[in-house]
């Protein structure tokens, strides 16, 4: 059975020549080194973060965690998306065998699957659910083009997340940290960032660190910090805390802005599953880090009527763990 490219023609161009172009222009615009002057494709990058909008928007934002991967050590790809149109208290599989994109089709690891489901704790996706969803439909394109010398050795494990507790972020986290372990792993970890306005219910206004408001079209607050550094300086508080790797700031971060990050689920269980391997490590040896390489913002706010989305991209270092740092 295979599952559509749903959204191709919409979201992204379902034209294989002109996809192809725009992801080799977005590609091809990132810088040659990171802030930090890591060379791209980032060595032992494990993982990425990137966006899953309508590329008009997202696919710029998206190249430049997508440019962190190094295709030669890849061999699967696991991605991890939020659910956005069925409820969900945990992860579902694919019931699919490939999934099509205008550039060819992606074929799914059956066998990894099928010992993920042996576990329990995942349901199956119907094609309906598969098909309706573009978390993760958003990072086939870019998945097909960076892997595109390899892509007929190349099976992908996708795993729509729901919207879990505490508890089952630790869970999920667990049971996925021995596959991010592997090297020949890779994991795509799909999320936005702030979604601001009306439209999303969210209007989180802090001028100064010491106050937070909510903003409404009869607002009164006096607008002394621009609405767009808000929402940036909101985000970039969650990205820090992101790079700490600790779930449990994560967590609280969340319950005190409500920062309306989509993805916040699928990060936590990366979160979870760095913070298992990270307990391995011994004193004196080199540990996991993320790093956040490019943030963007759909549309500049600047009153209480306008709305954004917010766009972060970051890599997932894990070192050899062999090596020392």
């Amino acid at each position: 059975m295979n599952r559509a490219a749903a959204h191709a023609g919409t979201w992204y161009s379902d034209q294989e020549s002109r996809l192809n172009k725009e992801l080799s222009k977005w590609l091809g615009k990132v810088p040659e080194t990171t802030e930090d002057n890591i060379p791209y494709p980032v060595q032992g990058a494990r993982a990425i973060i990137a966006p899953h909008a309508g590329y008009l928007h997202s696919g710029p934002a998206a190249a430049f965690a997508y440019k962190c991967i190094d295709p030669q050590v890849v061999k699967r790809v696991f991605i991890l998306g939020p659910s956005h149109h069925v409820y969900l208290p945990g992860c579902a599989l694919s019931k699919c065998t490939e999934y099509e994109t205008p550039l060819g089709n992606l074929t799914l690891d059956l066998d990894v699957i099928n010992e993920l489901g042996s576990t329990g704790h995942f349901t199956d996706m119907s094609l309906d659910d598969d098909e309706a969803e573009h978390s993760i439909e958003m990072h086939l394109p870019y998945t097909y083009k960076i892997l595109e010398s390899k892509i007929d050795s190349i099976k992908i494990v996708p795993i729509l997340v729901g919207a879990l507790s505490t508890s089952k972020e630790v869970l999920y986290g667990k049971l996925l940290a021995p596959y991010l372990e592997n090297p020949e792993n890779l994991f795509i970890i799909s999320s936005d960032f702030c979604h601001w306005g009306q439209r999303f219910s969210y209007t989180y206004y802090s001028p100064s660190p010491d106050k937070i408001v909510n903003l409404s079209y009869k607002s009164t607050t006096p607008l002394t910090v621009p609405i767009h550094e808000s929402i940036e300086k909101l985000d970039k508080e969650g990205m820090a805390i992101i790079e700490r790797i600790s779930h449990r700031q994560f967590t609280e971060y969340l319950g005190r802005t409500k920062n309306t990050i989509c993805g916040r689920h699928p990060i936590s269980v990366l979160l979870c599953a760095l913070e298992v391997l990270t307990a391995g490590i011994e004193n004196g040896f080199e540990r996991p880090r993320i790093r956040f390489v490019h943030y963007a913002q759909s549309g500049k706010v600047v009153n209480e009527r306008d709305s954004s989305v917010s766009y972060a991209s970051a890599y997932v270092y894990i070192p050899d763990t062999n090596g020392k740092s």
